[in-house]
């Protein structure tokens, strides 16, 4: 009895294209979180410390960073496309972004290479 030697080779989608989930975050987002709790913390401490502010101003001020993070996390990263966080900040510094700029960014486009129906046939009434 002769045993069979040959691999039998398949494509497969044994590896998922996924960067992960932690918590319920998209990929790295969970570190924006980490970063924005160590920065409330921080502010937390010196107000409290530092500058001897009241327990209440100082938590109140402390919850700041955590809540930009989740504002950065939830409005332009979560579920969004790549690039779209900068894309929004293109478009809110410079009024450009999520695509081509219409009316004069490209001027090398100005005209369009094929000719217009009136272009192409001299002597009819025009439909203006």
């Amino acid at each position: 009895m002769q045993m069979k030697t040959d691999l039998r080779l398949s494509d497969t989608n044994s590896a998922s294209d996924s960067k992960g989930r932690t918590w319920g975050l998209e990929g790295n987002l969970f570190w924006w979180l980490v970063g924005g709790i160590g920065a409330g913390i921080t502010l937390f401490f010196v107000l409290i410390v530092v500058m001897k502010t009241g327990l209440l101003n100082s938590f109140a001020f402390a919850l700041g960073p955590v809540l930009l993070c989740l504002a950065y996390i939830f409005g332009l990263r979560q579920g969004k496309p790549p690039g779209y966080d900068r894309d929004c900040l293109e478009y809110w510094l410079t009024g450009r972004g999520f695509g081509p700029q219409a009316g004069g960014a490209c001027t090398h486009h100005a005209k369009h290479p094929l000719p217009t129906y009136e272009e192409s046939t001299p002597g009819e009434p025009s439909s203006r």
